[in-house]
């Protein structure tokens, strides 16, 4: 497990990733993969740039990290995101087998565990709140303005 300043560390990188997912007009959510201690993998929000609804900032991140290691499982990997993983990223990184998801903001509306907490793998750590302010204002203000 790693340290509370090693986690700020790589939610800050998360949290880049969601800026540049704010600079396309997408739903500011990023996301990093690490593999001992190393980033693997990056991803942000595409929806509209991709116009895939499924192009979330872990689905990005999951891909570019199977592709990195070579393989379908992230048993030995942390995925840091600013936003609590929905219910299809949640489920896609019980089939990724991530070790720990590390996540900013919880999504009381959307978020994997308003529905189903079970949908991790069952060896999956989880944390949340790291960074929680900051992720959850860039998202409010990204919907304060598009309103």
């Amino acid at each position: 497990m790693l340290s509370k300043n090693t986690d700020l560390q790589f939610m800050r990188e998360a949290y880049k990733e969601a800026l540049k997912a704010l600079q396309r007009d997408e739903v500011p959510v990023g996301a990093v993969i690490v593999s001992n201690g190393k980033i693997i993998a990056r991803g942000h929000n595409l929806t509209e740039t991709l116009n895939d609804a499924t192009a979330h900032a872990e689905m990005q991140a999951f891909t570019a990290a199977a592709n990195f290691i070579g393989g379908k499982y992230l048993n030995d990997c942390t995925l840091y995101v600013t936003l609590e993983p929905c219910p299809m990223c949640a489920a896609a990184s019980m089939w990724m087998q991530i070790g720990e998801i590390v996540f900013g903001a919880s999504d009381p509306k959307r978020g994997y565990s308003t529905l189903n907490a079970s949908l991790l793998h069952p060896k999956t750590k989880i944390k949340g709140g790291v960074m929680a302010d900051e992720c959850s204002a860039l998202i409010t203000d990204f919907f304060k303005k598009k309103r």
